[in-house]
């Protein structure tokens, strides 16, 4: 395990390179540890829409640890204490959902950065032992060590959005694409890469250049993942556990019973 996996993610959305994230939503972490001795450069662990609770979250951040990979955190809505926890227990970062306006997002900055940027508590339990620091120097880091993401999922986000990216503390903000189709059209359907979501899409990456952060967006297939980050998307989730399996499963029982595979529907995110 390498003792500096916190920092990695960190390091990874400064260089060139844009990264692509596995997505795992099963609280049990042999999966998200699989995944992570793949070729992903990451894994986000879902609380919101997954079945993780905070025991599982926290194992699964050590699973994926033993990879050498970070863990990324997106936790349920308004839960911004837990995101204390889940940086004290190693997370590199942590994704926060419906994220609409400045205050929302300093509200996220407070419970993920120590002072001058926040009011994190002290106990980096697991943490210390993830970064490869001592407790001064962990606290000097930190701030810069751990990524807090904020999500652009509405209308009302997307009006805010210059002012979101203008907190400091925000390292970057993260497209979901369901929900934020689902907003731009009224509630009347879901279009993930639809034309107003990719309109919109253009703009967040373009505004996040220009605060100096980075756009990320849930993708759902290898070429999707490929697309966004010819858009420069920085960081590019990659379908998720449930789907993978599923494809896979799909695949391999057509190829026995000489079938075409269907294709698993776009889960929303």
């Amino acid at each position: 395990m390498s003792e500096a996996v916190v920092g990695k993610l960190a390091a990874a959305v400064a260089a060139e390179p844009p990264l692509f994230c596995a997505w795992v939503g099963m609280n049990e972490p042999a999966i998200a540890e699989t995944l992570a001795r793949e070729a992903f450069d990451a894994v986000v662990l879902d609380m919101q829409h997954g079945a993780f609770d905070f025991p599982g979250a926290s194992r699964a951040i050590l699973s994926v640890a033993l990879a050498g990979k970070p863990a990324i955190v997106r936790i349920p809505l308004g839960e911004f204490a837990l995101a204390s926890r889940l940086l004290d227990a190693g997370a590199a970062g942590v994704l926060a959902p419906m994220i609409n306006s400045a205050a929302e997002a300093r509200r996220l900055v407070s419970f993920t950065k120590f002072l001058p940027l926040g009011d994190r508590s002290w106990g980096p339990r697991a943490a210390l032992t993830l970064s490869g620091l001592d407790p001064p120097a962990y606290l000097g880091a930190a701030n810069a060590m751990t990524q807090a993401i904020a999500m652009i999922e509405t209308e009302a986000a997307l009006d805010a959005l210059d002012d979101i990216l203008a907190v400091e503390g925000v390292d970057g903000v993260f497209i979901g694409p369901s929900d934020l189709s689902i907003a731009l059209d009224g509630g009347r359907s879901v279009a993930p890469r639809g034309e107003a979501l990719m309109r919109a899409a253009r703009r967040i990456v373009e505004r996040a250049t220009a605060h100096g952060r980075y756009a990320a967006m849930f993708c759902f297939d290898g070429d999707d993942a490929s697309a966004m980050a010819a858009l420069g998307f920085k960081l590019c989730s990659i379908s998720s556990d449930q789907r993978l399996l599923q494809a896979a499963s799909r695949k391999e029982i057509a190829a026995a019973r000489q079938e075409s595979p269907a294709t698993p529907r776009r889960s929303k995110k």
